[in-house]
């Protein structure tokens, strides 16, 4: 129940309204003398209450923080979420084991290849299979590319958000060379499909190398930009440095994980503590911070791109001539399928072969496509440092040719949690600093 309260001299204008919540003043300003008036007693301790998003430029269309405020200071802090709710996880438990793959690639839609990675490690798993050293090596290699492009839309966006916009149009710049990169290897930009259970869905094109060393060349070249662009830029550090600090203890007990985890001191990363794909033969640093901050955030972001090279540089020299899909040929479709010379469908070979002499193998090739392979029993937790965090998948198999169940620990659902912890006490403005430092990926919240 409310009451009106004063009207004041306009009839036409909207009075204040007081609830059992306290007064609720409205923006029209038929209300102003008596909020006024209320400031002068000194009586009042009113708290506005705002929605920043979802159609917001800084929640990035999809995300709503509902804010209390009292002046500029955020009191209190809460995130609605599900607005791009897609029900990926559901939607895998309708499709066959190969399908799913262009289900997950869709969730955290920054990071498609580690959705990937870790969705097939987990059937692997199941099948008590490993996909063989070629492909686990390339996976590898995209792991580490996508990691650079996931990388720098946060760097970018988050300068958009902060009013650093040649931040911006620099790191959009180079997450094209990213996304080009990746369609020359895998065929699209986005939403590969391109790791399978057991491999890959085909090998790399024959001149890959020479592709990915003239990307890391123009990488190193302007990654030097950044720090003169922004890392040393006062009114960057002055927004960021102090603003969204969460230490150690909050990290661990809010379960935040990534960038977030580290940039508090601890060197905790998924590629060093459970190694998977061969990661254990590389040589990498694990950056870390002790400020907690929104800086340090950011600082950690720009080191991780330079580890990235250099786990590219080895997987470029580690990677042999090899098969890329598992030899059992009830789990090998479609990497062992020969692609027509448009890159399109089989070759006339294939289709001579299953079509003309052999009844067996078109019942086979059929009974593959349509149904899928069976995947013993079980259930599995596989996971893969994405660029946000701890990206966990369990999957759970009755022996069919569907999951029974898929969840997803996304690190961006779970590091989300942290952004009252980050806000609350700080001022309005540092709470787009302290959202952009978490880099949450609403596909990957909302799934």
């Amino acid at each position: 129940m409310s009451t009106p309260g004063n009207v004041g001299a306009d009839p036409y204008s909207a009075a204040e309204r007081r609830t059992t919540e306290g007064t609720v003043y409205t923006v029209t300003g038929g209300d102003w003398d008596s909020l006024l008036d209320s400031v002068s007693a000194e009586e009042h301790d009113d708290r506005i209450v705002i929605n920043m998003g979802p159609q917001h430029p800084s929640t990035h269309g999809v995300l709503r923080l509902v804010l209390e405020l009292e002046g500029e200071t955020v009191t209190q802090a809460r995130s609605v979420i599900g607005y791009l709710h897609t029900g990926i996880e559901k939607n895998c438990e309708y499709r066959t084991w190969t399908q799913g793959v262009t289900f997950v690639t869709r969730m955290d839609y920054l990071a498609p290849l580690f959705n990937e990675a870790a969705y097939c490690l987990g059937v692997e798993k199941l099948l008590d299979v490993e996909a063989p050293r070629r492909a686990q090596l390339i996976r590898v290699l995209l792991m580490e590319i996508n990691r650079i492009g996931s990388h720098l839309v946060c760097l970018a966006t988050g300068g958009m958000e902060l009013g650093a916009l040649t931040g911006m149009t620099a790191g959009f710049r180079e997450r094209e060379e990213v996304l080009h990169l990746l369609e020359y290897l895998t065929g699209l930009r986005m939403n590969h499909a391109f790791i399978r259970p057991g491999g890959l869905a085909q090998d790399l094109p024959e001149d890959w190398k020479e592709k990915v060393t003239d990307f890391v060349k123009v990488m190193k070249s302007r990654l030097p930009d950044y720090d003169k662009l922004l890392t040393g830029q006062p009114i960057w550090r002055q927004r960021l440095e102090g603003v969204g600090y969460l230490p150690v203890d909050g990290c661990l007990a809010l379960g935040a994980t990534g960038p977030i985890l580290r940039s508090a001191g601890l060197p905790w990363d998924q590629r060093k503590v459970e190694p998977y794909s061969c990661y254990e033969e590389f040589d990498f640093e694990v950056p870390t911070a002790t400020e907690a901050d929104c800086y340090a955030r950011y600082r950690l972001r720009v080191a991780e791109i330079h580890e990235s090279i250099r786990i590219i540089e080895q997987a470029v020299a580690k990677i042999e001539p090899g098969p890329v899909m598992v030899a059992d040929r009830k789990i090998a479709w479609p990497a062992q399928l020969s692609i027509g010379s448009d890159g399109m469908g089989n070759s006339l070979e294939h289709v001579r072969k299953i079509m003309g002499q052999s009844m067996e193998s078109l019942i086979h090739h059929f009974k593959l496509v349509t149904e899928g392979f069976g995947v013993p029993p079980g259930q599995v937790y596989s996971c893969v440092e994405s660029p946000r965090g701890e990206l966990g998948y369990h999957l759970v198999s009755d022996g069919g040719t569907r999951p029974v169940r898929v969840h997803v620990r996304d690190p961006s659902f779970v590091n989300l949690q942290s952004m009252p912890a980050m806000s609350e006490g700080g001022m309005v403005a540092d709470v787009i600093a302290a959202v952009a430092s978490i880099d949450p990926v609403m596909g990957g919240v909302d799934r």
